[in-house]
């Protein structure tokens, strides 16, 4: 105890004096972080929803082109829309699914898929992928 005691002695007889930051200092900066935190969270979850939305969208496409293929090589209409069915015409996603009736045809069929934040897109022979749904979807 004498030598911790000696030691402050020595540090007070020398002029110094306990530096460091206050409690006020670390609440501001922590309180700056968590601001930061709160405008970046948002815009990263935003950016993923496109993501995910480009994604759905382009497997949309690619299963579109995939059910033309299936139709142009076997001259029906594929029976299930998915990997398995559609791998030999070049799609190989697994977010499409039919939102046809079953007696959809090659010049009525719709495709839809889910992209981000649940967002649902459809796509048809005649339109592009969009959150609308076609008149020839059931």
């Amino acid at each position: 105890m004498t030598s911790i005691k000696s030691a402050l002695e020595r540090r007070l007889a020398e002029g110094k004096k306990d530096e460091g930051f206050s409690l006020i200092e670390l609440l501001v900066v922590v309180i700056i972080i968590g601001i930061l935190a709160a405008i970046a969270i948002p815009i990263y979850i935003g950016v993923q929803n496109n993501a995910n939305d480009s994604a759905a969208k382009s497997d949309l496409a690619n299963g579109k082109t995939a059910v033309v293929a299936y139709y142009t090589a076997v001259g029906t209409y594929p029976a299930a829309i998915d990997a398995a069915t559609l791998k030999n015409y070049g799609y190989s996603g697994t977010s499409v699914t039919s939102a046809t009736s079953g007696t959809a045809s090659i010049t009525n069929f719709c495709l839809k898929a889910t992209g981000g934040a649940g967002t649902v897109f459809y796509i048809n022979q005649d339109l592009p992928a969009s959150s609308t749904k076609p008149s020839n979807c059931v």
